[in-house]
């Protein structure tokens, strides 16, 4: 037995020089990367540094828990439901597309083009529609709703196609054979399958938009990122302590109550 494991092992291909070779490639480029590296500390950079990381960790309170329209609990209302209205809207988009791009319900031409158009959709970064859009309808909350309903199509219609190309025929085929109808068989058959990955994808796309309006605020999109790069710009580290302080409360509460929710839909 011994003797036929060491056959075995001679005869394993060798690939040391192959592994080698990527390993002094990636070091090449590590090399090279690292050469775009600013050593160079001075004095003021240092004292900067250190007004930030003292103005971050003692906020403003008196912004904090200010409840007008200038407060951070209003700012973060607003960039929350921003997200929020971007994810629904987005997410009752993305169904008639992602149906339009599944092989296993319409034609390959016809879902090969769709899929195209959702491709161009998602190629596009959110800072750029947040621009355009600005154009269009002027800076405010809008403009972030429907900066954020166009971003997460692309990601939405696509974990769609994935969860209806995986849809199991043979449940629609016992349903068929029982002479179920159509609307039965859309209710008992393709709902209670698409369901759970379809919440979930919504659920994880709504964090993600979360943390895209905080940026998106930044070119005037509305929500709490404005607030945030003027205090960053006028060096007001304390207001800007405290934006990030309640922006971070927030993200941790949604973070656990999405888990919660992703976890009772995965166990049914």
């Amino acid at each position: 037995m011994n003797q036929k494991i060491l056959v075995k092992y001679e005869e394993e291909p060798k690939r040391w020089i192959l592994q080698l070779s990527i390993a002094f490639l990636i070091g090449i480029m590590l090399a090279w990367s690292s050469s775009t590296v600013n050593y160079k500390i001075t004095a003021k950079g240092v004292e900067m540094a250190g007004c930030i990381i003292t103005g971050i960790f003692h906020p403003d309170t008196k912004l904090l828990f200010d409840l007008s329209e200038n407060g951070v609990a209003y700012l973060l209302l607003e960039t929350m439901c921003i997200a929020f209205l971007g994810t629904i809207v987005g997410a009752i988009l993305s169904v008639p597309l992602s149906f339009l791009s599944a092989a296993n319900v319409v034609a390959r031409p016809v879902a090969l083009l769709v899929r195209v158009f959702i491709m161009a959709i998602r190629t596009v970064p959110a800072l750029v529609y947040g621009l355009m859009f600005i154009r269009v309808t002027g800076p405010g909350a809008f403009t972030g709703l429907l900066t954020m309903s166009l971003c997460s199509i692309g990601m939405i219609s696509k974990m769609y196609i994935e969860s209806i190309e995986d849809l199991d025929i043979k449940i629609l085929e016992s349903l068929d054979a029982i002479g179920c109808t159509t609307l039965q068989k859309i209710r008992y058959g393709i709902i209670p399958q698409l369901f759970p990955d379809f919440m979930s994808t919504i659920i994880y796309r709504f964090d993600m938009n979360l943390r895209d309006a905080t940026v998106l605020g930044m070119v005037g999109a509305g929500g709490i990122g404005a607030p945030l790069i003027y205090a960053m710009n006028a060096y007001r580290w304390n207001e800007a302590g405290a934006i990030l302080t309640g922006l971070i409360v927030l993200i941790l509460v949604i973070e656990v109550i999405s888990t919660k929710i992703r976890v009772k839909l995965a166990r049914g």
